[in-house]
Parts: structure tokens; C-alpha cells; sequence
């Protein structure tokens, strides 16, 4: 059944109208540009094609999907919301935290789904480490470390903790099961453009006593994306670039001694998390289940790099 609109037909916007067409669901696309909107066409000649999102909303097609620049997604969200759309809007949700908390509540209160794309918690590995986690024998979690680093394109309308952090909190929230937040402290280093960081440290404190550290950077000699997992026996490790989970059987005693007992490498089959999370979707809104990823997931992201951001230029 062909559900939804994908809007914008960007590099990414790409991606999701890709995955919407192969899973038979993709009814139309929406999009201003006209060069794109033509190579749309040529691509997709069976599918609709919109000149702008009010066209796509006067459809009565019932789910719309945003890969749109991010200074749009509130807007365009609540606008699709109004219409009695289900949303799917990729990360971050909003800019900043009361729009992000307007479209959840609106959500809500409307019975609407709404799923902000965090692609990672798609990822089979961080599904593994958040089943693993949460069945308790690792023991309880105590600290959360991410690295994404790389030299990447160096953007001008924002700076790499919005580029590259969304990732990395929706990670670290889905793994300590989304508690709230105490405290959020963050440094960074501004080295090519005034006010625009290329290299961010944040440190978060959540209610429970559990901490986070994440490091981004697109000023970095080495290609580094990783999750480790401290818990009470064990540490986790996962490597994002080699799609790979060791668990080391390691730590420290109640008398403060070293103990290691080897570590193993999680056997994770490939996937697609694109396809999987597009999969998600659906099911929601046939099922209207919560998604995963839901509005409220999105609001919590949302205040801890609105949180960060105000650190780094407070």
C-alpha cells in the first residue's frame, strides 16, 4: 500500500524515497527545486510528483516524510501535523527544544504518529547492546563514551556538535533506557570560523548518577566512531566503522583489584538500517504503535544538544 510522501529529494531525501519505493509504499514526492524534480520524474515515472509541500498536504495520502534542511522541520512538521499527516522527519527534530516539545505534544493529543529519523538506533548493533544491557547481565550501567570523529566537511551554518552529536545522544539515551537529564557541560575548539566549533567535548550527568561523555569532531586525523558501554561487570565496546561488538569480561573488584577474564566479539548479522527503520515506520502506522524513536525521544535529543550548545557559548 502506497502510504507515504517523501519530501525533499536531496542526497538523503534520496536514500528514503529509495527505500519508500522498494517497500511498495512510496506515493508521491515533494519538491521545490525543479532540476530535482525532474530527475525525480525520470527515475520514478510512476509515482507523484509534487512542486511544494501544500500540494503534497492536500493529498489524502496519510504519512509525510521530511529530508529537509533542519531550520524547516518545525515548520513543515506542525504544518503536516495540522493536515492530519503521521510525520517522519529526520534528525535533529528541531532546533530547539519548546518547538521539538509543540509537535510532540500536538502529536499526542491528535493520536498522530510522529518518528524522527535517528538512523543508528536502527543499527543491529546498538539493538543488540540495548536488548543485552537491559537484561541485566552486564549489571547496572555507569558510564556511556562515544567518539565521531573524522576530517569531514567543515560546514558554516553550523558547528560539528550539530552535524555529528544527534547520532551519539540518541545512542546513549536508547541505551540507559532514556532517563532524564541533571546536567549538561560542554568545551570545544573554534580553529577555522569564529563561533563555529570543529572539535566539541560534552559531558552529561543524568538523574541516577549515570554519566556520558561524547567527543565530536570534523577536524580529526583518524576515522573514529565508536560506543563504549561501562557497566558494573563488564565493558562494551562497539566499532561502528568494522560493524563490530566485543564484550570485554573485565573490571574491578569491591577491593578495588583488576579483573579480566577475556572478552568475545558479538556475532551481529549485516542489514540495512535505512531499510529497517523505513520498515519501522510502516509498521507503526498500520499497527500505530509508538516508534522507537518517537516525538518525545526527539524532544530529549533536542535538549541535550540545545543544552550543550548554550556551555559552549554561555
Amino acid at each position: 500500500m502506497k502510504q507515504v510522501i517523501v519530501v525533499g529529494a536531496g542526497n538523503w531525501g534520496q536514500n528514503l524515497i529509495q527505500n519508500f519505493y522498494a517497500l511498495e509504499a512510496l506515493a508521491g514526492i515533494a519538491e521545490i527545486n525543479p532540476d530535482l524534480r525532474s530527475k525525480a520524474q525520470a527515475r520514478y515515472p510512476d509515482v507523484v510528483i509534487y512542486a511544494d509541500l501544500q500540494q503534497a498536504l492536500a493529498s489524502d495520502i496519510p504519512a509525510i516524510v521530511f529530508a529537509t534542511p533542519a531550520p524547516t522541520h518545525y515548520q513543515f512538521a506542525m504544518a503536516a501535523l495540522e493536515a492530519g499527516k503521521d510525520v517522519f522527519i529526520e534528525k535533529p527534530m528541531t532546533l530547539q527544544t519548546e518547538e521539538a516539545r509543540k509537535l510532540a505534544e500536538y502529536a499526542d493529543k491528535h493520536s498522530q504518529i510522529l518518528m524522527v529519523g535517528h538512523l543508528l538506533l536502527y543499527q543491529p548493533a546498538i539493538t543488540w547492546m540495548r536488548d543485552y544491557l537491559a537484561s541485566g547481565k552486564a549489571g547496572k550501567v555507569l558510564h556511556v563514551a562515544t567518539q565521531r570523529a573524522k576530517l569531514g566537511k567543515v560546514r558554516q551554518e553550523e558547528n560539528v556538535w550539530w552535524s555529528f552529536a544527534p547520532h551519539d545522544v540518541s545512542i546513549v539515551l536508547d541505551l540507559l533506557g532514556n532517563p532524564q537529564v541533571e546536567r549538561v557541560q560542554a568545551h570545544g575548539q573554534a580553529m577555522l570560523q569564529p563561533k563555529i566549533e570543529d572539535n566539541v567535548h560534552a559531558d552529561i550527568r543524568f538523574q541516577g548518577g549515570q554519566t556520558a561523555h561524547l567527543h565530536t569532531s570534523w577536524y580529526w586525523p583518524l576515522l573514529q566512531r565508536s560506543t563504549t558501554v561501562i557497566t558494573e561487570r563488564q565493558m562494551l565496546v562497539y566499532d561502528e566503522i568494522a560493524q563490530q561488538v566485543t564484550v570485554y569480561d573485565k573490571g574491578v573488584d569491591e577491593q578495588l583489584n583488576n579483573r579480566d577474564q577475556g572478552s568475545s566479539v558479538v556475532d551481529i548479522a549485516a542489514s540495512e538500517p535505512l531499510k529497517i527503520e523505513c520498515q519501522h515506520f510502516l509498521q507503526c502506522l498500520q499497527t500505530r504503535e509508538t516508534p522507537r524513536s518517537d516525538g518525545w525521544n526527539g524532544v530529549a535529543v533536542v535538549e541535550i544538544l540545545e543544552k550543550a550548545q548554550e556551555a559552549l557559548h554561555g
